[in-house]
């Protein structure tokens, strides 16, 4: 039905800057999967790392290949970040394809300065919208929770996904930050974090969860390697939005690049 979305997130430890070996692994795990959008994790085939001129792929490379030949197999969406090779620039590059080779992209703007992301990486500076299926999604990366002007929801968006390599130490914040956008933008969060130890020695727990419109928890994966299927109505948000009405009463400000 065009009003309904089924999303399954990807809650999964990831192979250390070994993108075929990830591939690999995830081609076998989302076999024969029914659904309308994959969600996979930030940097999804090679981990958070600061080494792009070792992991980087070009828009044909592996990864997105892999990305465009899964989703025409399996005749749905299939999103993620990856770290991106343009133009001599490196970006964490959210990736949304559709069954039909319809490429969309967002690159991260908010580059984590505390892992010195933002030494090797080249922020983004423009809004993305994907329009898929009934719905208006939008894309984030990890860090960008942290800063709620990005994710004000200015153009009515319904979904906002979030994709993330967020360490367990900091889980808190995560789950707090994910209510809190969820209910400011009277939207669905879908967020997918990473499992596992990176080669960082970062610890992982996953925390991958969707919330509801006023904040409400609607499934939350534990520290354990999991596929979770869950099917957004958009009459939920309507409904929301036609009760409540919070979203008319937001002040009005413009964001400077």
């Amino acid at each position: 039905m065009q009003d309904q979305l089924n999303i399954t997130l990807v809650q999964t430890d990831i192979n250390w800057m070994d993108s075929k070996a990830t591939i690999d692994y995830l081609d076998k795990q989302l076999a024969n999967i029914t659904t309308d959008l994959i969600v996979l994790p930030e940097m999804f085939s090679t981990g958070f790392s600061m080494e792009p001129t070792k992991i980087a792929e070009p828009m044909n490379g592996l990864s997105v290949s892999w990305m465009l030949a899964k989703a025409k197999e399996l005749n749905c969406a299939i999103c993620g970040s990856l770290s991106i090779e343009e133009n001599n620039q490196y970006f964490n590059r959210f990736v949304f394809v559709t069954p039909n080779g319809i490429e969309t992209i967002y690159n991260k703007k908010h580059l984590f300065t505390y892992g010195k992301e933002d030494n090797v990486y080249t922020a983004g500076n423009t809004f993305t919208t994907i329009n898929y299926k009934a719905f208006k999604i939008k894309p984030f990366i990890c860090y960008d929770l942290r800063f709620p002007v990005w994710s004000r929801n200015t153009d009515n968006y319904e979904i906002a996904v979030y994709v993330a390599n967020w360490p367990a130490k900091r889980a808190f914040a995560w789950n707090s930050l994910l209510t809190a956008r969820a209910i400011e933008n009277m939207c669905y969060v879908v967020a997918v974090n990473r499992l596992g130890t990176d080669g960082n020695n970062l610890t992982y727990q996953g925390d991958s969860q969707v919330i509801g419109p006023l904040g409400e928890l609607l499934t939350h994966c534990k520290n354990q390697p999991v596929m979770r299927q869950i099917t957004l109505y958009k009459e939920t948000i309507t409904k929301a939005r036609n009760q409540f009405r919070f979203l008319e009463n937001k002040d009005e400000f413009e964001i400077k690049n």
